[in-house]
């Protein structure tokens, strides 16, 4: 996949880098950390800038952000309790806990989207449980902005720093995605645990 994406970009400039981190967002699998770094890199041997790809890369970001919100909002908040009151019995999940949830990130929504940014894989999922609760949308905007503009242009920088090697700064973004999906796997674990251990005490 590295091959076609660093061949692509050649091929497409701006455009193709916009169109693979709209894609990324879409699909997670497709790695940022390449099209981010090798775009960095084109910056010292093609006549793109630092500006142009950030521009095109967070425009291509925050595009493919709100396709999923409004995943999330066509799915809506009726649907999500509609589901739960007719399969929530066999899941063991009822409506005061999605209460619950639809709460917390009414509350914490906007700093977890910004923050989100920086995590793989949640950075593209979080938008869909944004448009789930019809969280503002220029706030919704900003945010994903904001987050999405801080960690394109490190990876950016760092491509255009360390040039050739910029499959050094690749390697260690694959590290930092494993420690992450490693969290994740953790945490998800433990919520489960959390949630069997709950139900058990309300028998």
């Amino acid at each position: 996949m590295e091959q076609w994406i660093t061949h692509f970009m050649e091929q497409h400039g701006y455009l193709g880098i916009g169109l693979l981190i709209f894609l990324e967002n879409i699909f997670p699998p497709i790695p940022s950390e390449i099209i981010l770094t090798f775009g960095g890199f084109m910056t010292t041997k093609s006549d793109l800038s630092f500006i142009g790809v950030t521009i095109t890369s967070t425009l291509g970001s925050v595009i493919g952000a709100i396709v999923l919100y409004g995943v999330g909002a066509w799915i809506g908040e009726r649907n999500l309790y509609r589901f739960v009151n007719r399969y929530g019995k066999f899941l063991r999940v009822k409506t005061k806990d999605i209460d619950r949830t639809i709460n917390w990130f009414e509350k914490y929504g906007y700093w977890t989207i910004f923050f989100c940014r920086f995590v793989p894989l949640l950075r593209s999922l979080i938008s869909i449980p944004a448009g789930l609760t019809r969280m503002n949308i220029p706030l919704f905007i900003l945010f994903t902005t904001l987050g999405t503009l801080i960690w394109n242009m490190v990876l950016i920088y760092l491509g255009q720093a360390v040039g050739g090697n910029w499959h050094a700064i690749v390697y260690y973004m694959d590290i930092y995605s494993k420690i992450i999906y490693l969290v994740l796997l953790v945490l998800v674990i433990f919520i489960i645990w959390k949630w069997i251990k709950r139900q058990k005490t309300h028998k």
